[in-house]
C-alpha cells in the first residue's frame, strides 16, 4: 500500500475541502489507510485517477452480489484492523422441485433467522442448482426465485447457455453465475458480461485459479469469486491462507478474489464452513442446514466480523418491560449490549413491569462508562427527557449499585427520589420485589 505521501503527490493539492477533510494531505492519509475511495476528490487528473484508485483499491477485490458485498477485504488478522464484509451463506434449491416446493424451500431458508444481542442472524443468499440441465427451465426458476426471494441469487450451472438465460431473466438481481472452469470460461464470461453479473470460478487448486482469473482479466473481466476446490478442512485451510497471504501480504492479484466453498450438508459441512468463516472464506453454499447448526454458526461470524475495537451496541432509547403503568418503576443502564440483555433478562425474571431506560455511553460498561465520564447524572437526565420516561410514570428512579456516588446529582436534576439498586444484576429480582412491595 501506497504512503499517505504517495498518495499526496498525485492529488490536485487545492485544498478544497470538498472531499470532506481540511486538506490534501489529509485526505491522503485517509487513502492510505483505506478509509476513504478517489472519489471523493472531484479535481483529480484522469490519469492519476486511475493510478490512485489502482493503489487505494483493496487486496481483495469486492464483489457485488445481489444487495451485499463479498471480498473488499485489507488484512490477514482482524485484531489489526478488521474484517470488512461478512462471510455469505447460502442454501440450495433444484430448479426440478415444483412451485409449490419452491416455496417451501425458500420459506424454511428464510426462517433460519435469529435475533440475537439486538442483531438480526439469518441465511444470505438461495443457490439455484440447474439440476433438469434445460435452460428455459432454470431461467424459468430463476425468475420464480427472484419474485420469493428478495435477497442475493447464485446460479449454479455448467451450461453457458442456462446460465445466460437465467441470469438475463433476473438481470437486475445481480445474480453470482457459478460454474465457469478450464473448458467454459470464456462463454460463461460472456454470459456473465451480457448479464452484468459476476462469475464464481470451480477452480482445481491455486495454481489453476492463478491460470482462470489471469485469463479473465485479459478478457477484461474481474468481478470474479474463486472456489479453490478444497474437498476438506485440510485443503479448505490451506488453499484460503495461501490465497489471501498472497493477496494481502504480496499484493497478487490473481489470488485477490473473495473464495467461497460448496461444503454439501451435515456435521462435516458445518466445520468446514467453521473453517472457511474463521480463514477468509466470502461465500458458503450448503445443501442444507439445520436450525440447530445456523445459530452457532452465525453467532460464530458475529464474532469474527464484529470490529474488535467496537463494543456491541444497544440504540440509547425507553425499553417497557411487561407492559409498565404510571407507576412503574424505572431503572437504567448503559447501551453495552451484554449489560442491556443481563438486565432485561433479570428484570423479566421479576415478573415487575418496569420502564428501563439506555443510555448512551458508546457501548462501554457500567463502571468503565462512569470512569470514562460518559455515564454522569446529566447524561442520564438527557436520556430521561430525550424519552419522556419522567411523565410517564411517578414510581420510582433505580441508579445501578455501581455508580450510588452519582445519586445525590442526579436526584437534584430530575427533583425525583432516586433508589439506590444492586451492584449484580442478578439480586434485581429481589430488589424490584422489595422496592414495589409485590
Amino acid at each position: 500500500m501506497p504512503t499517505a505521501i504517495e498518495f499526496f503527490k498525485l492529488l490536485p493539492k487545492t485544498n478544497c475541502k470538498e472531499c470532506g477533510q481540511p486538506t490534501c494531505l489529509a485526505f491522503a492519509m485517509l487513502l492510505s489507510n483505506q478509509k476513504a475511495t478517489i472519489d471523493l476528490c472531484p479535481h483529480v487528473a484522469s490519469d492519476a485517477k486511475e493510478t490512485l484508485e489502482e493503489a487505494s483499491a483493496p487486496p481483495v477485490r469486492t464483489v457485488k452480489v445481489g444487495d451485499k458485498d463479498l471480498g473488499g477485504e485489507t488484512v490477514l488478522y482482524r485484531h489489526e484492523r478488521r474484517f470488512v464484509n461478512p462471510t455469505a451463506y447460502a442454501l440450495t434449491a433444484s430448479d426440478t422441485l415444483s412451485s409449490d416446493a419452491l416455496k417451501e424451500r425458500v420459506d424454511y431458508i428464510a426462517s433460519l433467522r435469529y435475533d440475537r444481542v439486538g442483531m438480526m442472524f439469518e441465511a444470505d443468499m438461495v443457490c439455484l442448482r440447474n439440476n433438469s440441465g434445460d435452460a428455459g427451465t432454470f431461467a424459468s426458476k430463476a425468475a420464480e426465485l427472484a419474485g420469493i426471494w428478495s435477497k442475493g441469487i447464485v446460479l449454479e450451472t455448467r451450461d453457458p447457455a442456462a446460465a445466460e438465460a437465467a441470469a438475463t431473466a433476473i438481470k437486475g438481481r445481480r445474480p453470482l453465475i457459478y460454474g465457469a472452469d478450464a473448458s467454459n470460461l470464456d462463454a460463461m464470461i460472456g454470459a456473465a458480461k451480457a448479464a452484468g453479473c459476476p462469475l464464481g470460478l470451480v477452480c482445481a487448486d491455486e495454481k489453476d485459479a492463478v491460470a482462470l482469473t489471469e485469463r479473465c482479466a485479459a478478457a477484461g473481466f474481474k468481478d470474479l469469486v474463486l472456489d479453490l476446490g478444497a474437498s476438506n478442512l485440510k485443503e479448505t485451510l490451506e488453499r484460503q491462507t495461501v490465497a489471501r497471504r498472497a493477496a494481502v501480504r504480496s499484493r497478487f492479484k490473481p489470488l485477490g478474489y473473495p473464495l467461497m466453498n460448496r461444503v454439501g450438508s451435515g456435521e462435516y459441512a458445518v466445520a468446514t464452513a467453521v473453517v472457511s468463516t474463521l480463514k477468509y472464506g466470502s461465500l458458503v453454499v450448503f445443501d442444507d442446514l439445520k436450525s440447530y447448526e445456523a445459530l452457532p454458526l452465525f453467532t460464530l461470524r458475529q464474532n469474527i466480523y464484529t470490529d474488535p475495537q467496537v463494543p456491541i451496541q444497544v440504540k440509547q432509547d425507553l425499553y417497557p418491560i411487561g407492559d409498565p403503568d404510571e407507576h412503574s418503576p424505572i431503572m437504567f443502564t448503559t447501551n453495552f449490549s451484554l449489560t442491556y440483555f443481563t438486565v432485561r433478562a433479570d428484570i423479566e425474571k421479576s415478573k415487575i413491569p418496569v420502564w428501563l431506560q439506555i443510555v448512551n455511553t458508546e457501548g462501554l460498561s457500567v463502571l468503565t462508562a462512569y470512569s470514562a465520564g460518559k455515564f454522569e447524572p446529566e447524561r442520564v437526565a438527557e436520556a430521561f427527557e430525550e424519552s419522556g420516561v419522567l411523565s410517564k410514570s411517578d414510581g420510582p428512579v433505580i441508579i445501578p449499585g455501581l455508580v450510588t456516588r452519582m445519586s445525590g446529582k442526579l436526584q437534584e436534576i430530575i427533583g425525583r427520589k432516586v433508589i439506590v439498586g444492586t451492584n449484580d444484576s442478578r439480586d434485581i429480582p429481589k430488589h424490584l420485589r422489595s422496592v414495589t412491595g409485590q
